[in-house]
């Protein structure tokens, strides 16, 4: 045997992706910005609302202050290689959480490929990347619920390790 057979179940994927775009403010841009979302991915995003008020930003509690939808699949990772093409495959050490997952923002929308509308404006955006391994659902399941050993769960090193692998990506210890 030249090469070593590596186990499928050990296999990191994406399991999702979620694109936050938080404006701080209820109203015309507020549904501009879930516009933006929509044409990037193609599915109606979700209204998030402010868990109290803020007086010193201006906002109350319950209004509607942000936007965010979740991805999964292949259109996950079209958008995602979008999303770090504008990074340029390079995320910090503090961008990996300790559970294996990890997240990112741009600045701009329209870096990711869609065109600039003077009417809409210009949105910045989160994105957060949660990965799994085969098997995860054991843990999540309603009916014979279990529990995911140590050796299986995501760690930062391993999605760290996936990042490089999958991405050729590059991860900077401090911002520069």
């Amino acid at each position: 045997m030249a090469e070593e057979k590596q186990n499928p179940m050990r296999a990191i994927t994406v399991d999702k992706l979620i694109i936050n775009c938080c404006v701080g403010e209820s109203g015309d841009r507020l549904t501009r910005a879930a516009r933006v979302l929509e044409q990037l991915t193609g599915q109606q995003p979700v209204y998030s609302k402010a868990r109290y008020t803020l007086r010193s930003f201006g906002i109350r509690r319950n209004e509607k202050i942000a936007v965010h939808v979740t991805v999964r699949g292949e259109k996950a990772l079209e958008i995602l290689e979008r999303g770090l093409k504008v990074k340029e495959y390079e995320l910090l050490q503090q961008n990996f959480s300790s559970t294996g997952n990890f997240g990112f923002g741009i600045s701009e929308h329209i870096d990711l490929g869609i065109k600039y509308d003077p009417t809409t404006g210009i949105y910045g955006m989160d994105f957060f990347v949660c990965l799994t391994r085969p098997g995860a659902r054991v843990s999540r399941r309603k009916i014979h619920k279990g529990r995911i050993g140590h050796p299986h769960k995501i760690t930062k090193e391993d999605s760290i390790k996936w990042f490089q692998d999958k991405f050729e990506g590059v991860v900077l210890a401090k911002a520069l």
